[in-house]
């Protein structure tokens, strides 16, 4: 029946803003959605999350979700699309990995199938029509056409067709719209032509550079300087989009602030920030900067020994206004944020609230060994650095495991700044993995 399909029903659910719940097994409700095996979409209908809706695979043709149901995507895959529908890319293919689906819509698909559950378009290529209902027995002749028990004619059963006349205006404004018309195409369909094309000169061109590099030049420089130049312009703008950035708190008593964070990350050399920012003045600088770039050695060594240095760069910031100039993205490449426990510090980002927000970038606790505990620490998801000192003014950082930090030691502060950067490297990798590239 057309109540019980569950692509209409979602969208139902949807254009009445009914509060679609989840629930397990034991009929449990669960929050999550990965943990859920039912969805309730309406007060008297709850269906199964893996039951097939009526959108398409691409590469299916299909037309019963019934008795093809791989041929067509699930229920979970298409609420999942719709609770995304303001996410960016890289955020709703996050949540994809995160509930483990195999098939899912896809981003360049996303916008036409909200659309559909919203109502403002009609129909959608990729979703089957509903099989239309009938309860009159094939071939039953219409019971207007049945008079005294018998059957008129052939020629009097054929009612009579109208020809339709589109009127002028309509045809105008077709005319205009099919002129603004963009037609959408995904990364398949851009690879069909209408002709069949020949490449044999492009693996020539590039087959004659491939052996051009391999082989060592007659003047004995290597095959890497003979590697054609790319555009500034294009370095620039992958560099742009690539480099991680940290925001550290703008509080005065924060222990890292602009004026040490550099020496600190960047040197290895731990300098308080009273001292850093009396030697910035003495050397006329006497206000920080908002925006402050790093850079940091990277050692690789692959699985045949071979080590591989690369240089990485960072940016750090201490607040929103200086994150603005990164562009609409920004937010994507934020992965750390030092904080001295103030919960004010996180109100203008885009996650104000901290266990939402150390969800999403890494944390870093950093405060004095004989501060009171901070019951909201426990409970944000971070990693805590503390620093000690003494009458005579020694210092100490400690991590987990026990790092120290001393003026008279500076040996010591090279294995702590180590640990940071191989505790962030853990969690760029697993999350935001395409920012390591350099």
């Amino acid at each position: 029946m057309a109540s019980d399909d569950a692509l209409l029903a979602l969208q139902n659910a949807i254009r009445s803003n009914f509060k679609i719940t989840y629930s397990n097994e034991s009929d449990e409700e669960v929050l999550a959605l990965s943990q859920a095996t039912r969805l309730k979409l309406s007060p008297s209908l709850t269906l199964p999350k893996s039951t097939p809706t009526r959108f398409r695979k691409l590469s299916s043709t299909a037309t019963d979700p019934t008795t093809s149901p791989n041929d067509f995507i699930t229920l979970e895959a298409v609420l999942l699309a719709w609770l995304g529908r303001d996410t960016s890319a890289a955020e709703y293919m996050k949540q994809v990995r995160e509930t483990g689906l195999l098939t899912f819509v896809s981003i360049t698909e996303r916008k036409g199938v909200i659309d559909w559950l919203e109502g403002k378009v009609p129909e959608h290529e990729r979703i089957v029509p509903l099989a239309t209902e009938s309860t009159t027995p094939p071939g039953t002749p219409p019971p207007q056409l049945v008079r005294n028990g018998a059957l008129p004619s052939a020629a009097s059963a054929t009612p009579s067709k109208r020809r339709y006349v589109a009127d002028t205006s309509d045809l105008e404004a077709v005319k205009k719209l099919k002129k603004e018309e963009i037609e959408l195409k995904d990364r398949t369909t851009v690879l069909r032509g209408t002709k069949p094309n020949n490449f044999a000169s492009v693996k020539g061109i590039i087959g004659e550079r491939l052996k051009k590099l391999r082989e060592p030049s007659k003047t004995g420089s290597s095959a890497a300087t003979q590697q054609p130049r790319m555009d500034p312009k294009l370095v620039a703008k992958k560099a742009k989009n690539n480099f991680p950035i940290i925001i550290i708190s703008s509080s005065p008593t924060s222990l890292i602030t602009m004026h040490n964070v550099k020496r600190f990350l960047q040197d290895a050399v731990f300098e308080p920030s009273s001292e850093a920012r009396a030697r910035a003045a003495a050397e006329g600088n006497s206000r920080a900067e908002d925006m402050i770039p790093i850079y940091r050695k990277r050692t690789h060594v692959d699985p045949s020994g071979k080590e591989t240095e690369t240089r990485l760069r960072y940016f750090i910031v201490d607040g929103v206004d200086a994150l603005k100039k990164f562009g609409d993205d920004a937010w994507d490449r934020v992965i750390c944020v030092m904080t001295t426990g103030q919960a004010w510090q996180f109100r203008p980002y885009k996650w104000s609230e901290p266990r939402q927000l150390f969800h999403h970038v890494k944390g870093v606790h950093v405060a004095w060994t004989n501060d009171p505990p901070n019951s909201k620490i426990k409970d944000w998801n971070v990693s805590e650095m503390r620093v000690s000192f003494t009458a005579k003014w020694k210092r100490r950082i400690r991590t987990d495991p026990i790092r120290q930090i001393d003026p008279h030691r500076r040996h010591v502060d090279k294995s702590v700044v180590a640990h940071f950067w191989k505790m962030l490297d853990t969690w760029t990798m697993t999350n935001k993995p395409w920012l390591m590239s350099g």
